[in-house]
């Protein structure tokens, strides 16, 4: 039986690729377990803008948010990532497995630039389980948008 994060793929009509890695320890060793480079295993990172204002901020494996950017493209002074528990309030999922498909709350959506038009793995709400699908497809059914909003890790 598939899962929120799977079923809410299938129901925005996007083609995906289910993929069961198993445990991995670090985002290198998934990616490993994937077959694919660091830079396509794009972490679902929460941002808090205000008070029960969320945000999904899509960044390469490779990468971190730049706040200075991210603030500036949302208007607003202060951001801050929440702890686990208000994440998992926030989104549904827990830490690790965090994805926008099948979130309880569909907040709004930005992925870094330098996902566009690539193939990206996310988390797919369940450890060691991952979603494959084309960036773009994703960002424009979730109604997201590509910013610059990261920087070298």
């Amino acid at each position: 039986m598939p899962g929120p994060a799977e079923s809410a793929a299938a129901a925005l009509g996007l083609a995906y690729k289910l993929v069961h890695h198993g445990p991995a320890n670090s985002l290198l060793e998934a990616a490993a377990a994937q077959g694919i480079p660091a830079a396509d295993l794009v972490k679902t990172l929460v941002v808090r803008r205000g008070e029960g204002d969320y945000l999904f901020v899509l960044v390469p494996g490779d990468r971190v948010i730049s706040w200075p950017k991210l603030r500036a493209l949302l208007g607003v002074n202060r951001l801050a990532m929440p702890d686990a528990a208000t994440a998992l309030e926030a989104t549904g999922y827990e830490r690790g497995t965090i994805t926008p498909f099948g979130s309880s709350t569909p907040w709004p959506v930005i992925a870094d630039v330098r996902t566009e038009g690539r193939t990206i793995s996310l988390g797919a709400g369940e450890r060691g389980v991952a979603l494959q699908v084309s960036a773009s497809e994703a960002v424009a059914a979730l109604g997201g948008t590509f910013a610059d909003v990261t920087e070298a890790a």
